[in-house]
């Protein structure tokens, strides 16, 4: 099962990384996704809950509060346990479009922080969420591209973005019922 997965992350790797230094532009965009596109997402989402006020709290804890978490504590505890080489570290011939350490690579913290964005503000607003989704997708797709994640990283990094944020909308949905105690 390894063999398989190390194939489909190499070759995956190798399908898209290769694409990188041949057409200006291309690489031009997918830096400005790799590095940029998020802060956008970020600026819309303070902009929406500070739009919607009577629903800010919602919108901050399900969207800005799982992509945090998700960041912060899951993608740490489990680089804690599961270290993988970024590919410019162990691969010959990449092209690294930006510059990154050399730290742990599973699973992506971009790709977790902004799919944790993007399905939160899904759960709350589908037409804002879908779009989300396609940015965090295309975020995804550029730091692969940029030769700094593999695509299990990235794969993983949808399902840490996911799984926080569900467990935050659930529970926001729970105590939100709750009577105010105090």
């Amino acid at each position: 099962m390894d063999l398989i997965l190390e194939r489909f992350n190499l070759i995956g790797f190798r399908l898209i990384n290769d694409l990188a230094g041949s057409l200006g532009l291309l690489d031009w965009t997918m830096i400005f996704f790799a590095k940029w596109v998020g802060y956008l997402m970020i600026l819309y989402v303070l902009w929406w809950a500070w739009k919607s006020r009577a629903e800010f709290k919602k919108i901050i804890v399900v969207t800005v509060g799982s992509a945090i978490i998700a960041r912060y504590v899951f993608v740490e505890v489990i680089r804690y346990f599961v270290y993988s080489p970024r590919p410019f570290a162990i691969l010959e011939n990449v092209n690294q479009l930006i510059a990154h350490d050399s730290t742990s690579s599973f699973p992506s913290g971009h790709t977790s922080f902004f799919f944790a964005l993007a399905f939160g503000a899904y759960f709350l607003n589908k037409k804002t969420g879908t779009w989300f989704l396609v940015l965090a997708g295309l975020i995804g797709l550029a730091r692969i591209f940029a030769g700094v994640h593999w695509p299990l990283d990235v794969a993983a990094g949808v399902v840490v973005g996911w799984a926080v944020v569900r467990i935050v909308y659930l529970s926001w949905r729970k105590f939100a019922r709750a009577p105010n105690i105090f």
